[in-house]
């Protein structure tokens, strides 16, 4: 095979990242076959994003939001709700479209309005009151938009241990593996990792110690209600607050008989994630995720304050509550994770980048357009090509594993033939 390759390092204007950061590119070009049975694997190292930091990364909590760029439009996510019982309420994104055609969360800024008396709202929250339609204002930044809504049904259900109780033990870490998820669990009581097995957590609740973790005479005398919130003496201390919405869907559960459920029943089939792209312009920006689960009955539910978030580069973005705060320009994904089911959303954080315009770059190969298309949407410049002597010392490490000898590197830089084509030349004496 005929590859011409290149690895540069770059180091960007340390204004851009606090940290100064080093950023690296790899380069990988290729040419034809040559008739030889032979595949290199090129490995693209395109990574202008992730780094390393001498300083301490900024936080959340030191970062004052830019002010919002100029809005054309509204985009209201999900486009339409639908309660299908009165037990969750539904969260609502409200997404500003900038003039360059992004989107900018503005649900923090938003005003709520109904004249409907079947739907309450509570912030930028829905709760279903009874059955019936309605319909919802929403104003921000100038623009309104309606939102419908439909209520099949109000009534509130009772506490299902499945679709209720198991996201719930998720959430406050009771199945995790360094708790009662454990191998062999903790203080002589197992659950399966993070709810993996229910049949398995509900005969270790309800059977285990003779049934004693429940008091269904005198609910708030239960064990399962007494441990988590440190009322008796719990080496997890106190996992759930009194009176929190947590708290109260267990002792309903416990006062309703503490029933099973089927696993396929109550359990989501997939989760769907709102938005459905991430990318903020300056460090300080915030969006909401919101996180839907589908059930094998067709129905749907908001279950952001059950689903679990966290950021694959703490230094670019955390996330807290299903909110992602840009922390300064770089990417990162963000993976949810609900009773079982995973997901994950790429975000970028662009940065300032004022002044940036592209250079015109040879392109010699497939792989080449897909570097340059991503170098181009988060607007970096690809890096020159490295001289013939850093390019014998690289090609040589990266097919043989070992340094070039003295002979070779003399022979090659003393070569007067074209780059690319001693460079092919080479690359085929080395295979």
């Amino acid at each position: 095979m005929k590859c011409l390759a290149t690895t540069d390092v770059q180091t960007y204007d340390p204004t851009q990242y606090p940290a100064q950061p080093l950023r690296i590119f790899a380069r990988v070009e290729f040419g034809r076959m040559n008739h030889r049975n032979y595949t290199i694997l090129a490995g693209i190292l395109l990574a202008p994003f992730l780094g390393w930091a001498a300083n301490p990364a900024p936080s959340a909590t030191n970062l004052t939001a830019p002010p919002l760029p100029a809005i054309r439009a509204l985009k209201i996510e999900p486009a339409a709700l639908k309660f299908h019982d009165g037990r969750h309420e539904r969260g609502v994104l409200v997404l500003g479209q900038t003039d360059a055609g992004k989107f900018v969360d503005l649900t923090a800024q938003t005003t709520f309005k109904t004249d409907a008396t079947n739907i309450v709202l509570r912030g930028a929250a829905v709760i279903a009151k009874s059955a019936g339609t309605a319909e919802v204002t929403i104003s921000a930044a100038g623009y309104s938009a309606k939102l419908p809504v439909t209520v099949e049904s109000a009534a509130v259900p009772p506490v299902r241990f499945v679709r209720d109780i198991e996201p719930v033990l998720s959430k406050v870490g009771c199945n995790a593996g360094t708790c009662h998820g454990s191998a062999k669990g903790k203080n002589g009581f197992k659950l399966s990792l993070r709810g993996y097995d229910p049949d398995f957590d509900y005969e270790a609740l309800v059977n285990d110690i003779s049934g004693r973790r429940f008091n269904r005479v005198n609910v708030d005398e239960s064990l399962m209600l007494q441990k988590p919130t440190g009322e008796v003496p719990h080496e997890g201390r106190q996992a759930i607050k009194p009176g929190s919405r947590e708290f109260e869907m267990l002792r309903a559960w416990i006062a309703e008989g503490a029933k099973p459920e089927r696993t396929e029943a109550g359990r989501a089939t997939k989760i769907e994630v709102l938005p459905a792209e991430i990318e903020m312009d300056l460090a300080g920006r915030a969006q909401q995720l919101l996180v839907i689960a589908h059930y094998a009955d067709d129905t749907t539910r908001d279950v952001t304050r059950d689903a679990i978030f966290s950021s694959s580069n703490t230094d670019v973005a955390e996330v807290k509550d299903g909110q992602v705060r840009a922390l300064r320009r770089g990417e990162a994904a963000v993976l949810i994770r609900y009773e079982g089911i995973y997901a994950t959303k790429e975000l970028t954080v662009m940065g300032d980048r004022a002044g940036y315009e592209w250079a015109n770059t040879t392109t010699n190969n497939f792989i080449d357009q897909h570097v340059y298309a991503k170098l181009q949407r988060i607007k970096a410049l690809p890096s020159e090509l490295c001289t013939d002597s850093e390019f014998i010392r690289r090609v040589a490490l990266d097919l043989t594993g070992l340094p070039p000898k003295a002979e070779r590197v003399r022979a090659f830089l003393a070569d007067t033939n074209d780059s690319k084509l001693k460079r092919d030349t080479l690359i085929d004496q080395l295979i």
